[in-house]
């Protein structure tokens, strides 16, 4: 699959980017696919081709270009959870900076660039995204009822909070079809079910699964939280999904 480093003109600058797009050269569907907490690394850009290998333009945006270009601190070649804390520990900071304010004008931007693109057809595309990318395609959702038509989020980070600005707040707003593929630790039962209530009371297509025997991060190769079966039930929700809501026009 043809591949596409890119830079994406932002309101702070410009993200690095990565892109995956079909061998046959005619125009595709537009996936915007939001990092893990991590980073965008291999692991993502291998997911990356993957999905374009079903005829999707897919876009990799590198959320933390404020402090530099992928990977913005060295990363490991596999994580443990006996490295897992010193890695966080460099994170965290960049995960902090990365508010929603900044979070939604990012969007503005990728959304604007992924329609743009001329490997991209005319229409309405998804967003998909892992961990805390899960939240920003939920967010990027609500904030784009016109463009996008799907959001699917694995082993997501908090979708329910106290705050105002909680995610399952902002679900009245959607018109996209929804899936939510949740780790064991992911969410209690509570949470779960108050995120529940507000699709139902929306009207929002959507569906939402524990996936058994998972830990949160069950999507990533290259960590031990790692689940094969996980992964491919991953693959089995979201596949339908874009194939229901683009097609590959």
């Amino acid at each position: 699959m043809p591949t596409k480093r890119l830079q994406i003109p932002t309101t702070e600058g410009r993200a690095d980017a990565f892109a995956a797009l079909p061998a046959r050269g005619e125009r595709h569907p537009g996936v915007l696919l939001y990092m893990d907490a991590i980073g965008v690394r291999p692991v993502l850009e291998e997911m990356a081709r993957t999905l374009s290998e079903h005829g999707y333009y897919v876009l990799v945006p590198n959320l933390y270009y404020r402090h530099g270009p992928a990977p913005v601190i060295e990363l490991p070649a596999y994580l443990t959870k006996e490295i897992r804390p010193a890695v966080f520990a460099q994170l965290m900071p960049l995960i902090e900076a990365h508010t929603t304010e900044r979070a939604l004008r990012d969007a503005d931007a990728f959304l604007r660039f992924l329609t743009t693109r001329p490997e991209v057809s005319p229409g309405p595309v998804a967003v998909i995204g892992y961990c805390m990318g899960a939240v920003l395609a939920m967010r990027t959702a609500a904030a784009h009822p016109d463009q996008v038509a799907a959001v699917a989020g694995f082993h997501p980070g908090p979708l329910v909070t106290d705050a105002p600005g909680s995610p399952h707040r902002q679900v009245p707003k959607l018109t996209a079809q929804v899936h939510l593929g949740l780790a064991e630790n992911d969410m209690t039962p509570e949470a779960i079910s108050e995120l529940d209530q507000a699709l139902d009371a929306a009207g929002v297509g959507y569906t939402s699964e524990v996936y058994p025997g998972t830990v949160h991060g069950f999507t990533m190769a290259d960590t031990d939280a790692f689940n094969p079966s996980a992964l491919q039930r991953h693959w089995d929700r979201l596949l339908p999904l874009l194939d229901r809501t683009l097609g590959r026009r």
